[in-house]
């Protein structure tokens, strides 16, 4: 039977509304990403988030990302790589540490943002990343190929490869840029037949072509229009069509 992973990125949103987002979409996951303060979050919704997907069997993992809380982490920061690594091993500890207080423990790390793209293609970005999550065992998640797989193998650590449900893609293999037309999915219809292409190995088809990723996670954002409508039409569609949901990188 195939397998998959289904995440999101949560503790995200400030408030009631963000209790709300992740209390409902929590049940539908196996594995979530959460921010840790570089461009969301804060002790109180770390915890809240982990304790969340400690009550629904969730597998918790680290969203660090560039110290850009105004940019929401979106923006390319230019940054030493000294105080890069400082501010991201500072937001995972903090995130362990808010783990610890709740009972939990933490299974991977997944960059948030532009340090997510960054970290594909920079490999003094992308070793920085392996470092951190190596000194606390966690799995890396990023995209199917590039510096970020390279430097989690060049540690020996798990990766997992990821698909993003509710973003388009360009023929080469990466994501749309946000900023042009058709980079996010909000239909629920189209974002489950992505997710279903992706965890079957089918091609999508893009702009320039169809192309193939070989995917064993796949994600929708926390903060995409719709989120948790998304999130249960993603889950129908994988189960209907005989996928098993669950957490690989889970201890």
């Amino acid at each position: 039977m195939t397998r998959i992973d289904l995440n999101a990125d949560l503790g995200e949103l400030p408030g009631e509304e963000g209790a709300a987002l992740d209390a409902a979409i929590m049940p539908l996951l196996s594995s979530c990403n959460v921010a840790c303060g570089g461009h969301a979050g804060n002790e109180e919704t770390m915890r809240r988030t982990l304790a969340i997907a400690k009550a629904h069997g969730v597998a918790p993992g680290a969203h660090p990302s560039y110290p850009d809380r105004e940019g929401f982490g979106r923006r390319e920061v230019q940054i030493g790589n000294d105080a890069l690594a400082a501010s991201l091993a500072g937001q995972v500890t903090a995130l362990i540490e808010a783990a610890a207080a709740t009972g939990t423990a933490l299974t991977h790390l997944k960059p948030h943002g532009a340090l997510y793209h960054v970290a594909a293609r920079d490999e003094r970005v992308a070793a920085t990343l392996a470092t951190i999550a190596s000194s606390h065992g966690l799995a890396l998640v990023g995209p199917p190929t590039g510096a970020l797989r390279a430097a989690a193998h060049a540690e020996d650590l798990a990766y997992l490869a990821e698909g993003f449900a509710d973003r388009s893609y360009q023929a080469d293999g990466t994501l749309t840029p946000r900023g042009r037309p058709g980079a996010v999915l909000t239909d629920h219809k189209a974002q489950a037949r992505q997710a279903l292409s992706l965890a079957r190995g089918r091609p999508l088809d893009t702009p320039g072509g169809s192309v193939t990723l070989r995917v064993e996670t796949l994600c929708l954002h926390g903060d995409t229009p719709g989120a948790i409508g998304a999130a249960r039409a993603i889950r129908s569609a994988l189960e209907a069509d005989g996928i098993e949901i669950g957490a690989p990188h889970a201890r």
